[in-house]
């Protein structure tokens, strides 16, 4: 039985288990058709890298992933995802820059696996989640240029809490997502992140440094929020689910004083379906 672009994208998708597909699930058809085409291509390029036995290999499947964004855009896609997601691409102002930045964010967790300081995190931000936040807006709707701000900010506060809730996960491969300035600031060592043992990881000094990482993400999620137009609100409740599925993460890992090291916590998909028919209702 043959798959169709669209049912490829729909399985990957949801096969995912990530807490996008809630958010996704309260749009209109066209629209739910357009963010889950650019959801997959976004799962499709991220795959190169996190399931990496080699980088070389990798590499050349990045290279492959930009030779097929050209194609797409000429006219000739031909990997199911783009296949699925060109169609879109005109009616929701989805370009070929888009597209290779998030390729480009990918290729960036290649060469890098430490980040100096935070002005040299936010670059990496800005293309793997700034941009994507920018193209979902774009797809759900927005009337005011200000909501593609809001959403790039969101972006960057919902990848601030992926990098807290995986700290473990990334050291596991070799990568610290957090500055290394900020280490040093708190007096916390590479190689006790890179051990990712209890109780030798855990220490007064690593809860002030994640501290402060959750009251930057925090923050991040407030100046997002504010920068929102009142009349793109209604639109952009996709966005608005994802920032209450990713903050009620956020305060769990608070709460549980930020045992990430050996441990990856994650709400249930009941949690993530009633945050997002919570917030539905209330539209905030």
């Amino acid at each position: 039985m043959t798959t169709t672009p669209q049912q490829y994208v729909q399985e990957k998708a949801a096969g995912s288990g990530s807490s996008f597909y809630y958010a996704f699930l309260f749009l209109p058809p066209p629209r739910r058709a357009a963010i889950t085409a650019f959801y997959a291509f976004c799962r499709e390029v991220d795959d190169v890298v996190d399931e990496m036995r080699d980088a070389g290999v990798a590499a050349t499947k990045l290279a492959w992933w930009q030779q097929e964004v050209g194609r797409a855009f000429a006219g000739g896609a031909t990997h199911p995802v783009t296949q699925a997601l060109m169609p879109h691409a005109p009616v929701y102002g989805i370009t070929a820059e888009h597209l290779l930045a998030v390729i480009e964010g990918c290729r960036m967790d290649l060469e890098q696996t430490r980040y100096l300081d935070y002005p040299g995190l936010q670059r990496y931000c800005h293309l793997v989640a700034g941009i994507v936040g920018e193209v979902a807006a774009r797809i759900f709707g927005h009337t005011d240029p200000q909501t593609l701000q809001y959403a790039h900010r969101l972006g960057r506060a919902l990848q601030l809490t992926n990098i807290i809730r995986d700290v473990g996960d990334d050291a596991r491969r070799g990568r610290i997502y957090l500055p290394v300035s900020e280490l040093q600031r708190f007096d916390v060592k590479a190689h006790e992140l890179l051990k990712r043992e209890r109780p030798w990881g855990y220490s007064e000094r690593f809860t002030a440094l994640m501290r402060f990482q959750a009251e930057r993400a925090h923050a991040t999620y407030d100046e997002a929020l504010a920068l929102l137009p009142e009349a793109d609100r209604q639109a952009q409740k996709p966005g608005l689910m994802m920032a209450n599925i990713y903050r009620s993460l956020l305060r769990e890992i608070e709460a549980d004083n930020f045992q990430v090291l050996h441990q990856r916590t994650s709400l249930t998909p009941i949690r993530k379906l009633w945050i997002a028919l919570m917030t539905h209702w209330r539209g905030r």
